[in-house]
This record gives structure tokens, sequence and C-alpha cells, in this order.
């Protein structure tokens, strides 16, 4: 079941990679989020202010309960906040509220890479929770039904695309969150670089994620080969 060839390093390298951009992220954040934003503006106010500044009326801020469970949903239009990003007036809920909002502004402006991801969604729920056990499934029935394996890799890659189609979104998105802060007048320089750092990490996160489904597939696809 398991294999044990070249591929395997790649997962490896590619999971301590994950492991220490998550532990930076975690650390930078809750650096950032003892520095006090200008004015005192809380996650919650940030967000507003951006939405009304890019003309955005339809899309309310909301609190959501859990940690780093901040997201746009596009199909309610709301953006939804954390608990320790709605009431908190640090530079790390401030960024966090601006990415959000980051989102918004996408759907708004009829963002090509975010309509894609949101279609995408339904038919990438189903692989990510599918593909691993159809695999497996095929693996245990290579010799008879060879072709379930491939089923599990089709379905295996459309989740990987999703990662990698989420990159220019959560980049985008940060771009233009880094771009309100520092057009606002909001902030000093000082800020705006801490507010970029943050950001900068929260993005390598999805960085890792796409490697890291690019390198499940080469994994298995070497597992085929070995089989062979």
């Amino acid at each position: 079941m398991y294999y044990f060839g070249p591929e395997i390093w790649l997962v490896i390298i590619i999971g301590i990679a994950g492991f220490i951009v998550q532990a930076r992220l975690q650390s930078v954040f809750k650096k950032y989020s003892q520095v006090p934003f200008p004015g005192g503006l809380t996650g919650r106010q940030v967000a507003e202010k951006m939405l009304h500044d890019n003309g955005i009326n339809d899309v309310k801020v909301v609190s959501t309960r859990g940690q780093l469970t901040d997201h746009y949903n596009p199909l309610t239009k709301t953006v939804n906040l954390s608990e320790s990003v709605y009431d908190s007036n640090s530079v790390s809920a401030a960024a966090v509220a601006a990415h959000e909002c980051g989102h918004a502004v996408q759907h708004a402006t009829h963002y090509a890479p975010l309509k894609l991801r949101s279609a995408l969604v339904p038919v990438v729920s189903f692989a990510s929770t599918w593909s691993l056990w159809i695999i497996i499934a095929g693996i245990l029935l290579m010799k008879t039904f060879p072709e379930l394996f491939w089923i599990g890799i089709g379905l295996l890659g459309l989740s990987a695309l999703f990662s990698i189609i989420t990159l220019p979104v959560e980049y985008n998105a940060s771009h233009r969150a880094l771009a309100w802060l520092q057009s606002s007048g909001m902030v000093n320089s000082a800020q705006y670089g801490q507010a970029k750092e943050a950001l900068s990490w929260a993005a390598r996160t999805y960085l890792v994620a796409a490697l890291s489904a690019v390198a499940t597939i080469i994994y298995y696809l070497g597992f085929a080969r070995g089989r062979d």
C-alpha cells in the first residue's frame, strides 16, 4: 500500500516547509496583534470603511466563530471575520479585514479567477472528500479495475487545480488590501510594512498548499509507475 520511491522526499520537504510557514504565520500575527491600529479602528470598522471607499454597499460585515475562520462569502455577500479580528483594533486584525474585503472588491469587479474558483467549489468539495478513498480502492483493485485508480487521480487533479487557481485570488486580494491601506492614509510606513509582512506569510500558506497538492499527485503517479 505504501510507496517509498524518490517522490516521497518531495512530499516530506513540502510538508516541512508547510509546518515552518504556518509557525511563522502564527508568530507574525501574534506579534502584530499587539500593535494598535491607528485611530483604534477594529477589524469590523476597517472592513466597513474599505467597502464604503470602494463603493460597495450591499456587503455586510459579520462575526464568525473560531480562529483563522475569516472569509468572504460571495453567495451571501458577507465578509465573515473571526471573533479575534472582528473586535480587535490591531494591525493584524486590520490586515485580515482588508484582505477579506479585497475578495469582496474582486466579486464586485467580476475578477475572473474568483469566478472560476467559485464555480469549482461544488466539484472540488466532492473531489477532496472522495479522491483519496477512490485512489486507495483503485490500488487494491489495480489488477482488476485499474480505471478506478485513475479516476481518483483525476479527482485529485481537480483539487490541485483549485489550489493553483486560489493563488492569484489570494495574492490579488492582499494586493488590493495593501493598496487601500496605503492610499487611505490611515497607516504610516512602519504599519504598512507590518500589514504587508502578515499578509505575505498568509499568502505563502496557499502556495505551500498548491505545491503539496501537486506533490501528492506526483507521489501517486510514481506509485503507479512502480507497480508497473
